[in-house]
């Protein structure tokens, strides 16, 4: 039978209600109108974004992850352009001021790679850097991936173990695609980053799928931020952001320390064995906290009237298909928070298994908590 175990939660009427939608369709004749109409700290972000992602007309972001991706963006306009002329007439590399210590050199156990999206270390995409690592490594393989979004779709195959991604931050470092299943032939195939290696290490960076946000019961609109298929894969200090299905959290033994995770309908699924956990004591209890050091699952399931008893998303789904099985999800000192009203997980296969442990959840979970 699927099973879900709740111990010493504390509950409180804490609502995340500052998290904005951001309606935008950058080929509509009102989307003048609409950029009018919305703070200016959001326009700048979500224009970027519905750029990056013409099919998508909706998408929804913590503000305080805009305003935070919008600073790197604002120092930063016109880095777009390889060169830029100075005071005194004469034209000037944008590498000019980048850190020469930024990528440290090789070592016997370590090999260093670097990614900027303005040409200033020796690859542009991250898929360029996992591809020149070296088939079945045993050194660790750091690629340290500079501020910036990066639109593409990256797949780390199984003969690139001991791969680490070290962002600049997951507000100012971000890997973003927009598959969805139905695009990508099915649901598991859909994420913007797919990770089938061991020994897979994440870093300060942010996964984004920034896919249409679906209503419940849409067919072929889940859209996978980040698939983790390997063994022994960690990370620590990342964002997932996504709607339905964002963090696949598919086999193997996984490590999530102090991460943000947004969604709407079982955005965090899969048959792994993982925890995930604010190490230490969650140091404000409030889920939008994205300046602390949080493990934080936000909802952004439409909002449910008062009163009501729809319940219109999931935070986990499960896929245990075996008593015999010793997988599960155990999330311990982390905060639950955001919009709609939500089970804390449903069951996607017959022996489901979640534990919630030490952890403060919002009045938005159903009080049956398990569907």
């Amino acid at each position: 039978m699927p099973s879900i175990l709740t111990l010493q939660v504390h509950v409180s009427a804490f609502s995340c209600s500052n998290i904005i939608p951001l309606v935008l369709n950058p080929f509509s004749n009102n989307f003048i109108i609409h950029l009018k109409m919305i703070n200016l700290t959001s326009v700048s972000l979500a224009l970027l974004v519905a750029v990056f992602s013409i099919s998508t007309s909706t998408f929804l972001l913590h503000p305080n992850l805009t305003a935070s991706f919008l600073k790197y963006f604002g120092t930063n306009v016109a880095l777009h352009k390889r060169h830029k002329p100075s005071h005194h007439g004469k034209v000037v590399s944008i590498c000019d001021d980048f850190p020469a210590d930024f990528i440290p050199p090789d070592t016997n156990t370590t090999s260093y790679f670097g990614v900027d999206r303005n040409g200033c270390c020796n690859f542009t995409t991250v898929q360029s850097a996992v591809d020149a690592v070296a088939n079945f490594s045993l050194k660790r393989n750091i690629i340290f991936i500079n501020s910036g979004i990066y639109y593409e779709k990256v797949i780390v195959p199984r003969t690139k173990p001991n791969i680490t991604f070290q962002g600049q931050g997951y507000t100012s470092t971000a890997i973003v695609w927009n598959d969805t299943a139905k695009s990508a032939n099915g649901t598991f195939y859909s994420g913007s980053v797919q990770v089938f290696a061991n020994n897979f290490i994440a870093k300060n960076i942010s996964f984004m799928n920034v896919a249409p946000i679906p209503n419940p019961g849409d067919v072929g609109a889940q859209a996978v931020a980040i698939r983790v298929s390997g063994d022994e894969a960690a990370f620590w200090g990342c964002g997932f952001f996504g709607a339905q299905d964002t963090l696949h959290d598919d086999r193997g033994r996984h490590y999530f320390k102090d991460c943000y995770i947004q969604g709407s309908i079982d955005f965090i699924f899969g048959n792994g064995r993982s925890l995930y956990e604010t190490k230490g004591k969650n140091p404000t209890g409030n889920p939008e906290a994205l300046d602390s050091k949080n493990c934080a699952l936000i909802s952004i399931a439409s909002p449910v009237a008062p009163g009501s008893k729809l319940i219109n998303g999931a935070v986990t789904a499960h896929g245990r298909t075996s008593k015999d099985e010793n997988t599960g999800f155990a999330f311990v000192n982390c905060s639950v928070g955001g919009t709609g009203r939500i089970w804390l997980g449903r069951a996607w296969r017959p022996f489901s298994r979640v534990v919630f442990a030490l952890s403060s959840m919002t009045d938005i979970i159903a009080p049956g908590g398990l569907e």
